[in-house]
Order: structure tokens, then C-alpha cells, then sequence
């Protein structure tokens, strides 16, 4: 019989961090929910709770208007995470 894998609980890093407020400037608290493509990464893979998804989803859609974030990444040439300074 295969052994049963033992994963760790998934937690709100945001909660954790006691964050009431996350500011689409913020670059540092965005990248916790950003994939490297720049893609928002879904709550079932992070394990943030549904109200920080909600706000973290808001500023980073805010983030993109501001061209903080890019909409669409050029696969190509991808050296590094979306979000990093260009």
C-alpha cells in the first residue's frame, strides 16, 4: 500500500502578517500571489483566505492600470519574475 503524503496545512500569509489593507504599491505583499508569468495564483495554491484574495486580486488589478504590473509578459525572454524592477 502507497504511503499517505503528509502536507502542511495551507495558511493566509496575509492574516498571518495581520495585514488589514493591501496597498497596490506594495510590491513586496503582491508578489506572495503573483506567478512568475505575472498571472494571479488562485487561493487553492496559496491558501489565502477569501477576503485578503479578494483585496490582493483588487490591488493587483489596480497595480496593472498604474503599469506597476505588466498585463502580459513576454515568455521569450523571461529572466525573472514579473514584478521585478525593470
Amino acid at each position: 500500500m502507497a504511503e499517505k503524503r503528509k502536507f502542511s496545512k495551507k495558511f493566509c500569509k496575509y492574516s498571518a502578517m495581520k495585514i488589514e489593507h493591501i496597498d497596490y504599491k506594495n510590491m513586496e505583499l503582491l508578489k506572495i500571489s503573483l506567478s512568475e508569468r505575472g498571472k494571479i495564483m488562485p487561493r487553492r495554491l496559496t491558501g489565502t483566505s477569501k477576503r485578503h484574495q479578494e483585496l490582493v486580486e483588487l490591488a493587483i488589478k489596480r497595480a496593472r492600470h498604474m503599469a506597476l504590473i505588466p498585463y502580459v509578459v513576454n515568455t521569450k525572454q523571461l529572466t525573472g519574475p514579473a514584478y521585478s524592477a525593470r
